[in-house]
């Protein structure tokens, strides 16, 4: 007998065709303590449709705040307000930004810590904490469905996008401290111009959303294949183009508005470019690597300041989706609700390691080793294939 779902197809373990053999699993939301994620796992709805599965769910009290839902909305739903102790005391914890050492070592031993992979916010003192205490570290982010497709990154790569342009529409209309123009004309006026480079699911999103305020867009990406569906998607609205220097530096001297996404193989914007580009220019960085596209500039946080600045000085903005988390918590809970089904269904994280590729695929730590060889890489560690230890377990 085997059960269908979104991360794959795979038998149906003998603990989850028997109900009464089934364990139930608790669930931690701890607030986050990480001062620029302000996003948050799971809508008041969200935890209930969990608790609804069979999961109990607590969450620290006033951990809902950063999206606008207090304590009572999720207790209405059948989740406990608990100290953060006990939060992280749960057999699941889901926190999306990478624990503290401190909050690591009040998790129970051989626990599950759902997070995301944020490169930019791992210490090797947190991984070693969770190393020591065999914690079982999935970066949501990296997991694969059954098609290969990667359902928490696109859905916030998504949000990214629409959030970049949306703040970007703010800024330049601040007469304060923008320019005070709207990002799409009018009769008789030049609308802005918006400069994408990378063609993925968050430059798509971005084009959208400025094309739709009236903005004139170009797209650039050194994968012709990639840039050929996202401009067929796009339609006439958007102009592609290869990533030709000259020609991506033109683009970049006239954008009012510059986005960079993931791509393979990113350009490097010195300060010669950059030099060259408007003042005001808005420049987001979509990507995991915190403004190095743009090194001569300072970075601006969402998640940490509000998106303003001095008429004419440019920066580097960076976590767009923070802008917007409440949006982000809404997507992730959709999400979340088939991912701990699965979980449910296998019942337990060992299981649904061992049967789903898709969620293996998202391991960072398994039984005291790292087996993400990106993270051992960034972190001057040594990695190991989690296949071994599956076999053995």
């Amino acid at each position: 007998m085997k059960q269908e779902s979104d991360f794959g197809a795979v038998p149906m373990p003998l603990e989850a065709k028997i109900a009464t053999g089934r364990r139930h699993f608790t669930i931690g939301l701890p607030a986050s303590n990480v001062a620029n994620e302000r996003r948050f796992p799971l809508t008041p709805e969200g935890a209930g449709l969990l608790v609804a599965q069979g999961f109990t769910v607590k969450m620290e009290e006033g951990a809902g705040k950063s999206i606008h839902y207090t304590d009572n909305a999720y207790s209405r739903e059948g989740t406990g307000i608990v100290s953060r102790s006990e939060a992280l005391g749960c057999d699941i914890v889901i926190h999306l930004a990478p624990l503290s050492c401190k909050d690591i070592r009040q998790m129970r031993r051989g626990a599950v810590l759902l997070s995301l992979l944020s490169l930019c916010n791992r210490t090797k003192e947190s991984v070693k904490a969770m190393l020591d205490r065999n914690i079982i570290n999935v970066a949501l982010d990296l997991v694969q469905d059954r098609y290969g497709n990667t359902p928490f990154a696109d859905i916030l790569s998504e949000i990214d996008g629409r959030a970049a342009l949306a703040v970007a529409g703010s800024l330049l209309a601040d007469s304060v401290h923008g320019k005070g123009i709207l990002l799409g004309g009018i009769a008789g006026v030049v609308p802005c111009e918006t400069t994408i480079i990378g063609s993925g699911i968050s430059a798509c999103a971005a084009a959208r959303a400025a094309t739709g305020a009236g903005s004139t867009v170009r797209i650039f990406d050194n994968d012709v294949y990639r840039l050929r569906e996202a401009t067929k998607e796009l339609g006439t609205c958007a102009v592609g183009s290869a990533l030709h220097p000259r020609v991506l530096r033109n683009a970049l001297r006239s954008a009012d508005v510059v986005v960079f996404t993931q791509m393979s193989n990113p350009p490097v914007f010195d300060a010669e470019t950059v030099s060259e580009m408007k003042k005001g220019v808005i420049i987001f960085d979509l990507t995991n690597d915190c403004g190095s596209a743009f090194p001569s500039l300072s970075t601006v946080d969402l998640a940490l300041a509000s998106p303003t600045g001095p008429e004419g000085v440019r920066c580097c903005y960076v976590h767009a989706g923070s802008a917007v988390p409440r949006t982000a918590a809404m997507a992730l809970s959709n999400t979340l609700l088939t991912f701990m089904g699965d979980i449910s269904s296998c019942n337990g994280v060992m299981n649904a390691l061992k049967m789903h590729q898709g969620i293996r695929n998202g391991a960072v730590t398994f039984m005291g080793k790292i087996v993400n060889a990106q993270v051992a890489e960034t972190l001057g560690m040594r990695s190991q294939d989690i296949a071994i230890f599956l076999t053995l377990s």
